[in-house]
């Protein structure tokens, strides 16, 4: 609190000096640092920027906003029951607490974001990379205890690794969220310019097919070796295709009835869409997969994974582990960068398509402080989503109060009805999420070109598409976005140490100036060359220009000069 009056303060005083001393009654001078007067409109106009949501909220028309709010509210509140158990269990935490993290954020999102339109909560992505941190500080052979019987097998205790990954969680959540509000302090929303579109698909549909190879065994019902750090993609798959024999029919059954039914109601969704009045909530499905599950005695009869007891209520706050702190740094930095990228992306697509702005670097405080809030709550990192947005703005949604209304449903749940998915197979809580990551990756890769460039007239951008996707595929998520930006970043070096020269002829007849060697139709205008570089003119290219300009006009540049 105290860091945050003493950014309204200063932000008053620099405000102050742009515009003049302001003929309204200044604060106390106790309340001043150093004895420096702040006007009370500097002031306010501080806390409205920095506090959004008492700049809209008193404005809030009910008759416009609160029916498209309150439905789509709905509709994105159902949505968080599925996506926040399937990405918990990505986080590799159990169920419950990705249903904490669709509550909390949201509603510190709500008072402190700039954007009307997006989803804060889980997401795959994200939920993914703090699940290879679980992982990786929390294995299960730091559990294994000796098992019962006469051959000493040892088993993992896993109600005490699952508790300890929940403090490795929060722990890695305070300190994004402590590194997100230090960097939209200092005005570091700038940083994700340096992810070029490139680097951010290749880097997002490989995301995608790590996710897809770390939950198949969900869908045939083995259980697999957890592997971590480079190459664990490969090592997870060729441990998969080992244990494929022991393959539980019934799992497997159930996931491509599930798979089958998801994607017959989205083509559904698709072809009726002017007929039906909304889309059909597919989502529904794990009320009925819970209630078949119950009946037919899956767990019991046929060995089938479920999501297990969900505990009613809320549980009361609790200080992350310090002690945890440093040994999860290195990792947030990570996170940081791909949780903002995520999020400002979706927030100015939406900004662009409704006509408004939204600030960047108050976006990495909004996000910042909803993970340092839920780290006390048990929740993990947050970012936006970009179904959940989708949903939330096509159904109506105009304001954030859908993201409060959303809340309220996750509330509902968490509180009365959560212990009724206990019996939810874990792979039907994961098929809504494997069916969109699936097609996303088969259509975007393969068929639809969406993400895979292989039609892009640039080299370039296919050899940045190609690296980063490889790089996080063979290496970790956190090492193959590091590979990825240096890789880009060296693009943009060699670009600008080895441009293209030419020069350029008029094409008679018309107004344009081409390049000589490509276009034999383009003529010397007599008395006047031009020459064209590809790069901007700096110290590092600078010799290699004039030499170029030597050669190409044959004159010496330098006597001229």
């Amino acid at each position: 609190m105290f860091l945050f009056l003493h950014c309204v303060l200063v932000y008053c005083i620099k405000k102050e000096a742009l515009v003049g001393p302001s003929s309204l009654p200044a604060l106390p001078p106790l309340l001043l640092p150093l004895g420096v007067r702040c006007s009370v409109p500097g002031l306010k106009r501080a806390v409205l920027k920095w506090v959004p949501v008492l700049s809209w909220l008193p404005q809030y028309s009910m008759r416009e906003n609160a029916v498209g709010d309150i439905v789509s509210g709905l509709s994105v509140g159902i949505m968080h029951l599925p996506q926040g158990m399937a990405y918990a269990l990505l986080a590799s935490l159990t169920p419950v607490f990705g249903l904490y993290t669709s509550l909390f954020p949201v509603m510190i999102y709500f008072i402190f974001g700039t954007s009307r339109h997006i989803s804060i909560g889980t997401f795959a992505v994200v939920s993914i990379m703090v699940g290879s941190v679980t992982e990786k500080f929390g294995p299960d052979s730091d559990f294994l205890v000796g098992g019962n019987g006469t051959n000493g097998t040892a088993v993992v205790d896993v109600d005490v690794r699952d508790a300890y990954r929940v403090q490795i969680s929060c722990a890695l959540t305070a300190v994004v969220g402590v590194l997100q509000i230090l960097f939209g302090l200092v005005r570091f929303g700038f940083v994700v310019t340096y992810l070029s579109e490139p680097l951010v698909r290749g880097y997002t549909t490989a995301v995608a097919v790590q996710v897809l190879l770390s939950q198949l065994k969900y869908v045939v019902g083995v259980h697999t070796t957890r592997f971590t750090g480079p190459l664990s993609q490969v090592y997870t798959l060729i441990d998969l295709c080992s244990l494929l024999p022991k393959t539980n029919i019934a799992t497997l059954v159930i996931s491509i009835v599930a798979l089958f039914v998801l994607i017959l109601v989205k083509e559904l969704n698709t072809y009726y869409r002017k007929k039906l009045p909304m889309s059909i909530p597919i989502e529904l499905i794990l009320i009925v997969a819970t209630i078949i599950s119950y009946l037919a005695k899956f767990r019991t009869h046929y060995g089938v994974d479920v999501v297990g007891a969900i505990p009613s209520g809320l549980k009361a706050p609790r200080v992350p582990d310090g002690n945890l702190f440093i040994l999860v740094f290195p990792d947030a930095f990570a996170i940081v960068i791909v949780a903002y990228a995520i999020s400002i992306s979706i927030s100015k697509t939406m900004a662009l398509k409704h006509g408004y702005k939204v600030d960047s670097n108050q976006e990495l405080v909004a996000l910042g402080l909803s993970n340092v809030f839920g780290a006390f709550f048990q929740c993990y990192v947050v970012t936006a989503s970009l179904s959940r947005s989708l949903v939330q703005e096509s159904a109506g949604g105009k304001t954030q109060v859908a993201g409060v209304v959303s809340s309220i449903i996750v509330l509902i749940t968490i509180l009365k009805i959560g212990s009724l998915f206990a019996e939810l197979p874990k792979v039907t809580s994961l098929t809504p999420f494997l069916e969109r990551q699936g097609v996303y990756t088969v259509e975007g890769s393969l068929f639809c070109g969406r993400t895979l460039p292989l039609a892009s007239p640039s080299k370039l951008f296919l050899m940045i598409w190609s690296v980063t996707w490889v790089a996080t595929i063979l290496l970790n998520l956190d090492i193959g976005l590091a590979v990825a930006v240096v890789f880009s970043m060296l693009t943009v070096i060699f670009r600008i140490q080895l441009p293209r020269y030419s020069i350029l002829g008029h094409v008679p007849g018309t107004e344009l100036y081409v390049d000589m060697d490509a276009y034999e139709e383009a003529k010397l205008i007599p008395g006047v060359t031009i020459f064209r570089s590809s790069a901007t003119i700096c110290y590092t290219n600078a010799e290699m220009y004039l030499e170029a300009l030597q050669e190409k006009v044959c004159v010496c540049v330098r006597k001229l000069m």
